[in-house]
């Protein structure tokens, strides 16, 4: 990997080094409740990494609030219907639900996920991509507090993270997939992919799930960022980033 250093970029552009915006990246764990041992193993991975729970898998309730003790941000991993004939998730969000069906749901759901402060999609590639069903989100998002919103991009014609923006929820979206396909040499094209992204923008938003793969991964990659002039930050700092200084990295970086 070709490693773009703050120095370089200064020296390029001839400003100083402190003027330079460093890299960032954020990290989301997916699709955790469902086992104690492996989330409990994504809780001990250093840095800020976010943990997403499933609403009503069995060690959801105990995992998030280890993990909130632990400083790690809690998020409802919220259940979304699928262009794909799955096996529906307990709580998913359906194409046919009516707007008090919808609501209903989603307030349940942010009930039994505690210290949550932000929300992402688990599926969803039916119903991220019609804006009316996304409006209904965004609309019950605003009325439970502070909450972001990440669009897990499971389909490339989704409008979720458009329909935030038109009402104003702190959003982002994820830039990478670490793991789907598991083999290790994979996951570390995937998480390479993603610090060059950082580097190239400013930052990026990474996804994997708790398999052994991409925790023994992370637990390597994570304490050398230095490596590669690149730091970890929680998601709700990523938003800031990318809503305040992202034009400021381009002007640096660019050529």
């Amino acid at each position: 990997m070709v490693l773009v250093t703050a120095a370089a970029i200064a020296a390029e552009h001839h400003v100083p080094v402190s003027a330079v915006p460093r890299p960032s990246i954020a990290l989301i764990i997916d699709d955790l409740g469902n086992q104690r041992a492996s989330g409990m193993h994504v809780i001990d991975l250093p840095g800020p990494v976010a943990c997403a729970f499933l609403p009503y898998a069995h060690f959801t309730r105990l995992l998030a609030n280890r993990a909130y003790a632990s400083g790690k941000e809690v998020m409802l991993h919220l259940p979304m219907q699928s262009v794909t004939p799955e096996q529906p998730d307990l709580g998913e969000l359906l194409l046919d639900m009516t707007h008090q069906q919808f609501n209903r749901t989603l307030t349940a759901e942010l009930a039994v996920v505690p210290h949550v402060s932000g929300i992402n999609n688990h599926r969803g590639s039916l119903i991220t991509r019609h804006p009316g069903h996304m409006a209904w989100l965004m609309q019950a998002i605003r009325k439970h507090g502070e909450l972001f919103f990440v669009d897990s991009r499971t389909t490339a014609a989704t409008v979720a993270r458009r329909i935030a923006e038109e009402f104003h929820i702190p959003n982002t979206e994820r830039n990478v997939f670490l793991d789907h396909d598991r083999h290790p040499d994979a996951i570390q094209a995937e998480f390479r992919r993603l610090i060059r992204i950082a580097q190239r923008d400013g930052a990026a938003l990474g996804i994997g799930h708790p398999h052994p793969e991409t925790l023994e991964l992370l637990k390597r990659q994570l304490s050398r960022l230095d490596d590669y002039n690149v730091q970890i930050v929680s998601v709700n700092r990523l938003i800031e980033i990318e809503a305040g200084s992202k034009q400021r990295w381009q002007m640096y970086s660019s050529h």
